[in-house]
């Protein structure tokens, strides 16, 4: 009777599959494969048309009449403590010139803490002999490398203040920045978290220069549309403002997620706690200006957002998580157009060589579509040049980077892509609960 049974189940199931295949001969394969490359294709175009809108109505409510953002204090009702995290490993070269930065904040009523997450330089050092000068330093050694999570949570439960600034160990804050963040926190009770706006201090390579044009039209450019239809991805990890109350109630960083940003980011949100973007909260950092030290960054960045993607995609279930709907889907539309990206090149080759050689290079020359692409790039970097150059005058302003901005599909978007499969395959692979500890990046080339 077994043996009837395994037949008839056999028989069955090759009966579905030539039903199946006789269906797929009647696919019309290569009209699927149009629809994909237009995907592929209008994907990125559509997307920075709806950056582009977001940032401009972003810069009419909020931005248009802020004055001179490098010299310009807002006016406070009250000015509250305010603590100053400095999360540090092995910079033992930037933090003495971070701090002394630092000490020079045109706020009253601040403290610095400055977290040695088990460096094997001399940071520890120089963080004492700087606690010795300055009263309002305070150093919390960790005897070994807990991660930037852990060294944040450690410090922020021994401040003082209900309101936290969080800044890198090679990062250089403008003396305002305190000011404009607090300005969030009074002004909104909701409001759990304040993202500033970083800008790149070293900028003397190709790299370094592509990266000045990428944080003010791409990733300035999406802080503020994001900010305009609800919600922010993520705040950026080298200056944030915190409530303290907003990091309680969500349990604050994650010691296990590899971008701590980012998944203090949705934490806030989900929770019910806003994010505001404060362009006027100026931080210069250091970038990779190596093409393996942007790997490892970028490859680590894509981790870190498929691994939130991963673990709140059942709180987002929640009514209450309705605004972050639209972020995740467009998330996760991204992630499917860099698979298919790399399917398509893979493909380029084999279609290359079953095709005649005039065909194979009429598919190299230039088309309407190419010249599109290329034409709403430099629109982009256009409006978001005229919105954001007034936070490059320090450094010379924006323009003179405007040319080597080219280059960015060609070089950004090929690495982009590869580090997202990168970063996804890794978050796929890692082990739940594993500690995400300190790694020594690639700071590039500085320039004060």
């Amino acid at each position: 009777m077994e043996n009837l049974l395994d037949q008839a189940w056999v028989q069955q199931f090759i009966d579905w599959w030539l039903i199946t295949l006789e269906y797929l001969q009647e696919v019309p394969w290569w009209q699927f494969n149009e629809w994909l490359s237009r995907f592929v294709f209008y994907y990125p175009l559509l997307m920075a048309y709806v950056w582009m809108l977001g940032g401009m109505i972003y810069y009419v409510r909020w931005e248009r009449n802020r004055g001179n953002v490098l010299s310009d204090l807002p006016q406070l009702p009250e000015y509250p403590s305010v603590s100053i995290l400095i999360p540090c490993y092995n910079e033992g070269e930037n933090v003495r010139e971070t701090i002394e930065y630092l000490l020079h904040q045109e706020y009253p009523n601040y403290e610095i803490i400055a977290i040695n997450d088990g460096s094997k330089d001399n940071t520890l050092e120089i963080l004492h002999e700087l606690a010795d000068q300055h009263p309002q330093i305070r150093v919390v050694n960790l005897a070994s490398n807990q991660g930037k999570a852990v060294g944040l949570r450690t410090a922020a439960l021994l401040a003082n203040s209900e309101i936290l600034i969080g800044i890198d160990g090679d990062a250089l804050l403008a003396p305002n920045a305190t000011a404009w963040i607090v300005r969030h926190f009074l002004e909104d009770p909701h409001v759990g978290a304040v993202t500033g706006n970083p800008r790149i201090r070293n900028r003397s390579t190709l790299l370094g220069k592509i990266q000045v044009g990428e944080f003010s039209a791409i990733v300035g450019m999406i802080k503020r549309a994001q900010r305009s239809y609800g919600h922010v991805f993520t705040i950026s990890g080298v200056i944030a403002g915190f409530r303290k109350t907003a990091l309680h109630d969500v349990g604050y960083w994650s010691p296990d997620m590899v971008t701590e940003d980012i998944d203090i980011s949705w934490k806030l949100q989900l929770a019910g706690w806003a994010i505001r973007f404060e362009p006027n909260a100026l931080c210069w950092v250091l970038m990779p200006e190596t093409l393996n030290g942007l790997w490892k960054q970028r490859s680590r960045w894509a981790q870190g957002g498929v691994e939130v993607l991963l673990r709140y995609f059942r709180p987002l279930f929640s009514w209450r998580s309705r605004g972050m709907w639209p972020l995740y889907l467009e998330c996760c539309i991204s992630l499917t157009w860099a698979f298919l990206v790399v399917a398509m090149l893979a493909l380029v080759p084999i279609e290359w060589l079953s095709s005649e050689p005039q065909e194979a290079l009429e598919d190299l020359s230039p088309h309407w579509t190419s010249m599109l692409l290329c034409v709403t790039c430099l629109i982009q970097f256009a409006v978001s040049l005229t919105i954001d150059s007034s936070y490059e005058r320090k450094s010379g302003g924006s323009a003179q980077h405007y040319y080597w901005m080219i280059w960015y599909p060609i070089v950004y978007w090929l690495i982009n892509v590869g580090t997202t499969i990168n970063g996804c395959i890794k978050a796929l692979r890692k082990k739940r609960g594993q500690r995400a500890v300190w790694v020594t990046l690639d700071r590039g080339l500085r320039q004060k």
